[in-house]
C-alpha cells in the first residue's frame, strides 16, 4: 500500500465524536472565518466541519456553507443538531485528499483539520483538491497549531523522551471528565506512542469512556496519527500547490504572528 493509499486515522468517532459534539461547541475561530465568508465568499465549504462547531451558527446566520469531514459519527451528530434548529445542511462524509463535490466555492475554511489522520503526501494532496474546489479567485482559509504549541507533545521531540514512548495510560479517573446536558458522563485519555521528528509525524492513541446512571457501560480505544507543520514550510506548500497572496495572520486575530502564537492563519487565493 503507497502512503497515498493508506487508511487515515483519526479518533473522532463513537463516544469521542459524541465528545465533540457536547463540549467543543464554540472558540474565537467562529466569528473570525463569518466574517470572510459573509465578505463576497459564499458559496463556502466548511471542510473537516466535524460536529458543526463552525458549520451550525453559519447556517444559523443565513449563510450558503456546506460541511464535509472524514467522521461519519461527527456528520451524523452535526445533522441531529442542525435539523433541531430546522436546519438542512449540505453533508459529504469524504477524506480532504480525495475530496469530490459537485459543486466549487468562494470560500474554503479548514479549522482544525490539516494534517490529520492523514501523512504528509496525503496533506499535499489535499491542498491539491481545495485548489480544484475553488473557484478562480476562491479564497482558502487554514489555521494550524504550531508544534511547540503544545508542550507536553513539544518535549517529545528530545531523543530521551522519545525512548519512553509509548507513553503510559493515565489511570481511569485521571483523565479529562465531564457530564453531558443529558446526564451522561464521559471521559477521555490519552497517550504519545510514537513521534517522528524528522518526518514530523505523531501517533496518538485515545481510549473513551462512558457512564449512564453512575455505571460504566462503554469504553473505546482510536489511534489518531497526525503531520506536524511548522509555519514556513506550510507557506512552501500552499505556494507549491498552485496558491498566491498568501497571507499569515495569529492567533484569529488581525495581528501578524510571532513567537507566541499558537495558531496561524493562512489566507491563501486561487489565482483568477
Amino acid at each position: 500500500m503507497t502512503d497515498a493509499e493508506e487508511q487515515p486515522q483519526t479518533w473522532h468517532h463513537g463516544i469521542v465524536a459524541r465528545w465533540w459534539a457536547e463540549f467543543n461547541v464554540d472558540g474565537p475561530e467562529i466569528p473570525y472565518f463569518q466574517t470572510f465568508i459573509e465578505g463576497d465568499g459564499q458559496p463556502a465549504l466548511d471542510l473537516a466541519c466535524g460536529a458543526g462547531r463552525l458549520l451550525i451558527p453559519y447556517l444559523r446566520a443565513g449563510l450558503d456553507v456546506d460541511g464535509c469531514d472524514i467522521s461519519s459519527d461527527m456528520l451524523a451528530l452535526c445533522r441531529e443538531r442542525a435539523e433541531a434548529e430546522g436546519l438542512s445542511p449540505n453533508l459529504f462524509a469524504q477524506a480532504m485528499h480525495e475530496l469530490r463535490l459537485p459543486r466549487k466555492y468562494r470560500t474554503i475554511v479548514v479549522c482544525g483539520g490539516f494534517g490529520l489522520g492523514g501523512n504528509p503526501e496525503q496533506s499535499f494532496a489535499g491542498l491539491e483538491r481545495i485548489y480544484e474546489h475553488l473557484v478562480p479567485g476562491g479564497l482558502l482559509l487554514l489555521d494550524n497549531e504550531a508544534p511547540y504549541a503544545n508542550p507536553g507533545l513539544w518535549r517529545r521531540w528530545l531523543e530521551e523522551e522519545r525512548r519512553t514512548l509509548p507513553g503510559p495510560w493515565p489511570d481511569l479517573g485521571e483523565g479529562d471528565r465531564r457530564r453531558a446536558s443529558g446526564g451522561d458522563e464521559f471521559e477521555l485519555r490519552s497517550r504519545v506512542v510514537e513521534l517522528d521528528p524528522l518526518a514530523q509525524f505523531v501517533t496518538l492513541e485515545m481510549r473513551a469512556d462512558l457512564w449512564r446512571h453512575g455505571e460504566h457501560v462503554a469504553e473505546e480505544e482510536h489511534v489518531l496519527k497526525m503531520s506536524l507543520y511548522f509555519t514556513h514550510e506550510l507557506t512552501a506548500l500552499l505556494d507549491r500547490a498552485g496558491f498566491t497572496d498568501v497571507t499569515l495572520h495569529g492567533d484569529y486575530t488581525d495581528k501578524e504572528p510571532d513567537g507566541d502564537t499558537e495558531f496561524v492563519v493562512f489566507s491563501a487565493r486561487k489565482p483568477v
